[in-house]
């Protein structure tokens, strides 16, 4: 499939839902209340990409505490995509978010107004996640919503995913109109949300590139890809010392299985 951004629009045949990105290239995130007008019993959408291609999933998690849900794509697709690294946010960093709900509304971006903190969301639950002041005064930010939170240089290779967009503050001076002040849950909130992320699944996320460059068949570059990759997420607060000592044997095993098969991958 043609690579395109990892940022997606989610459809309901022609209805659009809301705007999701993919944390791993087989699960996309997106706040819960994006799908409130979803009607198909089984949860199933359609995955836009920015490219215009679709690719069809459907809804395995919802967390209505914390507003947030997590869609499959289904196992047809192979998704390649170029997923950027995850990290922690940090007070007066730049942040971005390259999901715009409709090609005239402006990309939003500012500046993170503090450290990660509790938060209680509207769906009742006290999340981990980040206050963000905006610089685009739009009023209304209600589209944006399940869209990613980004720092770094916007580029895939240089930017770092610290959140999900989740909700606006309303501004208390002036009724009828909102702050230009949100909130973004965290991707280590969302990690801990869903056990789909839990140790073996955080595979895919912390080595996206899937194979080594170049066509080497030798698989020691992953591996050690993939074990930089852990030390970085520990580093950054993201995994535990207990999740760390699992992904470092399950990188170790995997490479031990694939050298006794003698495919080298």
């Amino acid at each position: 499939m043609t690579v395109a951004g990892y940022w997606v629009e989610l459809y309901q045949s022609e209805q659009r839902l809301g705007g999701a990105f993919f944390l791993t290239r087989r699960y996309v995130v997106t706040a819960l209340h994006c799908l409130s007008s979803l009607t198909s019993p089984d949860g199933r959408l359609d995955v836009v990409l920015t490219d215009g291609s679709k690719l069809a999933g459907h809804v395995c998690r919802r967390d209505e505490d914390a507003d947030l849900a997590l869609i499959v794509i289904d196992a047809a697709y192979e998704v390649r995509l170029p997923i950027p690294r995850a990290g922690v946010a940090h007070r007066g960093d730049d942040w971005h978010s390259p999901y715009r709900p409709e090609a005239t509304e402006p990309a939003l971006g500012g500046k993170v107004d503090g450290g990660t903190a509790g938060y209680p969301c509207e769906g009742g639950a006290v999340i981990e996640a980040l206050q963000l002041t905006v610089d685009q005064h739009t009023g209304d930010y209600s589209g944006y919503s399940g869209g990613p939170v980004i720092t770094g240089i916007p580029d895939e290779h240089e930017s770092v995913l610290v959140g999900i967009l989740l909700e606006q503050v309303p501004d208390r001076t002036a009724a009828g109109r909102a702050a230009n002040v949100l909130f973004a849950a965290t991707i280590g909130e969302v990690v801990r949300r869903f056990d789909q992320f839990h140790v073996e699944n955080l595979i895919d996320v912390l080595h996206p590139e899937g194979s080594a460059k170049g066509g080497e068949s030798t698989s020691t570059a992953a591996v050690e890809s993939s074990f930089d990759r852990v030390r970085e997420w520990a580093e950054r607060g993201l995994l535990d010392s207990s999740q760390v000592s699992e992904l470092n044997f399950i990188i170790a095993k995997a490479a031990v299985e694939r050298h006794l098969r003698g495919d080298g991958r």
